[in-house]
């Protein structure tokens, strides 16, 4: 087999659920569908069926402070599913399915969810250094466990009879387009010509750790000399109704005289490493401790309908000139 399995067991050795990737990529009009297998031994269930789900979670409030009857998480979008016995006679199995079939034997029930593209990718944010449990964020499970009914309230799941595993929706990165570009003009009292300043980007998508090029020109036409030039890679983390941004800012004492013009390429590289003590910066989603990168840039974020956390960047640049303005 050409796939990597990831498998978590049940407590009671009853069930183990496998798959043959963790990572699952929105391509913006699609996302990659989940597919895997739970092994079931049925001479443990005593009566109970075998129910799977996927969740995608977000948690808008740390573990230390939930308390009872008030947790700050709560389910985006959930899809429950019966697996054995089973209830759709036999399905079609994907590639991956079967190559794990051949790794669990006649005991396997396959599965696949498919997630819409109106949620959010996993995004979690950076906690201080002594945050106890789970950073908030948006994650994504998936549970299998034993159970006389699908979802019944005062049905109580041990532990012993789950298992899951976290699983990571991640963003897909078009096709490079042609940088943005903008101008601007500004008039100043006592001056009958004003300043020009032209900024653009050599392309509109960077991965991550790929040094941002702005290209900046001004034609300055007034007696007022230009004194600082700012640019500013501007992050933006909307949580559900609440924003919060962090700036990395490229600062240039350059003057532009009267009367002359000035261009120059200016690069910024906005890194998670240099913005390690910010807390409450959004990160890509981990699993377990790993290293991450600065948040992607969430492309569906136009959909209003879309719940969680919705990331941008921008760059902006400011020209100042002496006497004010």
């Amino acid at each position: 087999s050409c796939y990597r399995v990831f498998k978590k067991t049940s407590g009671n050795g009853v069930i183990a659920l496998y798959l043959g990737r963790r990572d699952f990529v929105d391509h913006v009009d699609s996302v990659d569908l989940v597919d895997g297998i739970v092994k079931v031994d049925p001479s443990g269930l005593n009566g109970r069926k075998v129910f799977i789900y996927l969740a995608c979670a977000f948690r808008y409030g740390s573990d230390d402070l939930d308390v009872i009857s008030l947790s700050f998480r709560r389910d985006i979008w959930l899809k429950r599913i019966q697996i054995y016995p089973p209830t759709n006679g036999n399905p079609t199995k994907t590639p991956m399915q079967e190559s794990l079939l051949k790794k669990v034997g006649e005991q396997g029930c396959p599965f696949s969810f498919q997630m819409p593209t109106n949620l959010p990718c996993s995004v979690s944010c950076q906690p201080r250094p002594n945050d106890r449990g789970k950073a908030c964020g948006v994650d994504f499970e998936v549970k299998a466990y034993l159970a006389n009914d699908a979802d019944n309230p005062d049905e109580v799941i041990d532990k012993k009879d789950t298992c899951r595993l976290m699983i990571r929706k991640i963003q897909y990165a078009p096709a490079n387009k042609a940088g943005p570009k903008a101008e601007l003009s500004k008039q100043f009292m006592m001056s009958d010509k004003p300043i020009h300043v032209q900024a653009c980007l050599e392309k509109e998508v960077y991965y991550h750790g790929d040094p941002i090029t702005v290209n900046v020109k001004i034609n300055n036409e007034t007696t007022k000399t230009v004194k600082k030039i700012k640019i500013t890679v501007m992050f933006k983390m909307c949580i559900v109704f609440h924003v919060f941004s962090f700036i990395y800012l490229l600062l240039h004492r350059e003057t532009v005289g009267a009367c002359s013009t000035y261009e120059k390429n200016f690069q910024v590289t906005p890194l998670l490493a240099n913005n390690k003590e910010k807390r409450g910066i959004a990160v890509d989603g981990r699993l377990k401790d790993e290293d991450t990168n600065l948040a992607s840039t969430t492309l569906s974020q136009g959909d209003k309908e879309m719940q969680g956390i919705i990331v941008s960047y921008k760059v902006k640049v400011t020209v100042a000139a002496s006497g004010g303005g």
